[in-house]
């Protein structure tokens, strides 16, 4: 299990009220006197498949998506998988819970799918795609396309959906800042909890991949309501759109067998919106200070899609089979990533390599045909990085 729930929609048994957060005074304001209900997502969520409505532009393609407090765990198997050994003193730094320290575990606010309007059953991811994490479902479209998100924010403080690369206007940006607008066009900034918004992004031909792109190109979307806070919540996810005439049914493209998913970033948990809440519910006495230089770096959670050391499940492909990867970099000036395979190579823009570099809020797209069969490593080659945990693998069958 990647999340300390089961596989229904069940309620976090112990909610912890926060109590406020000295790294945003907007945000602390926001978050009400408790967490709410917590679902689960990793092994009990979803990746959203979506409903088709054939027009003569395109397809409206139609996702229902919750934002929900949720319990995550960065380690949930508890040791080090890339070593095969029990946490060392530096992996401890960040995943062992004591005195002044939150460990592994934090309360977390996550991007889930749904099959309906109800949202009263998150869908449940596949084997194959539970290496996700806590990443948001994936969102498809082809070029001509429309895509629509029915989006309903459980969490406690306004949440938002804002998208990278497709066409968009001010009722459907999700992104709170002076605009010369007002009225409609300021609902999509920030849902507040409990409320619903439809969100409708058009895909043109510039939202289709370039001269040197494959058939498909990587983009995002998260919550901007309090756009650093809400990504550190974990209000993060990926958006595909494939060329026109190169999509299969569910938009993903005709020339590629898998895909994988990849977000690198130090998620800095001292400035999520869930930080003293987290204190009061997981750390020993007594109790930290919140500029105390150990415990700031305890919270810089290394992670590639929310997992630390190699834990969480990996990635499974296929001996010559046409993988794409799709990889981003989220985060602050820390977050110079550099994205490494063991074993195999890729090409990116015509370009043969295997390691990719990553910048906050950079996608990149990454084609391999794998021809060496194992588990190899993948990993930030960035020595501070590897040291702090952003280690993952991936398997080569057959």
């Amino acid at each position: 299990m990647t999340l300390l729930c089961d596989a229904t929609t069940s309620p976090d048994p112990d909610p912890a009220p926060p109590s406020g957060r000295r790294f945003s005074l907007r945000t602390a304001l926001r978050v009400v006197a408790v967490l709410g209900t917590a679902l689960p997502l990793a092994g009990c969520a979803a990746s959203t498949s979506p409903h088709h409505t054939a027009t003569g532009q395109g397809q409206v393609r139609v996702y229902y998506v919750a934002a929900n407090p949720v319990l995550w765990d960065y380690a949930p198997d508890g040791r080090d998988q890339i070593t095969g050994e029990p946490f060392d003193e530096a992996a401890k730094v960040f995943v062992e819970r004591g005195p002044a320290r939150i460990g592994a575990r934090y309360q977390k606010c996550l991007y889930q799918g749904y099959p309906d309007a109800s949202f009263r059953t998150p869908l449940r991811r596949p084997d194959s795609e539970r290496y996700l994490g806590f990443l948001g479902p994936v969102v498809r479209a082809e070029v001509g396309d429309t895509i629509r998100v029915v989006f309903r924010n459980n969490c406690p403080f306004p949440t938002s959906m804002h998208p990278h690369g497709v066409f968009y206007d001010k009722h459907n940006e999700g992104a709170p800042y002076s605009d010369g607008t007002g009225g409609a066009d300021k609902a999509d900034d920030g849902v507040p909890t409990g409320g619903t918004h439809t969100y409708t992004w058009q895909v043109p031909e510039r939202a289709g991949p370039g001269p040197m792109d494959g058939s498909s190109v990587t983009w995002m979307y998260h919550s901007h309501t309090d756009e650093v806070a809400d990504i550190y919540a974990g209000l993060t996810g990926f958006l595909v759109v494939t060329a026109k005439g190169k999509a299969k049914p569910d938009g993903s493209p005709v020339d590629v067998d898998r895909e994988v998913f990849a977000l690198f970033e130090v998620v800095n948990e001292n400035a999520s919106p869930f930080l003293a809440a987290n204190i009061d519910r997981f750390a020993a006495p007594p109790r930290p200070h919140l500029d105390d230089e150990d415990f700031v770096e305890s919270n810089l959670m290394h992670s590639i899609n929310g997992f630390v050391y190699g834990n969480g499940p990996m990635a499974t492909l296929r001996r010559g089979e046409r993988v794409r990867w799709h990889l981003m970099g989220m985060g602050t000036e820390v977050d110079l990533h550099t994205p490494h395979w063991h074993g195999n190579t890729v090409t990116v823009n015509g370009m043969r390599t295997d390691v990719v570099n990553l910048l906050p809020a950079s996608m990149a797209t990454a084609d391999m045909q794998p021809d060496a069969s194992g588990v190899w490593l993948f990993h930030c080659h960035v020595g501070d990085h590897i040291i702090a945990g952003m280690l993952a693998r991936y398997q080569v069958i057959g």
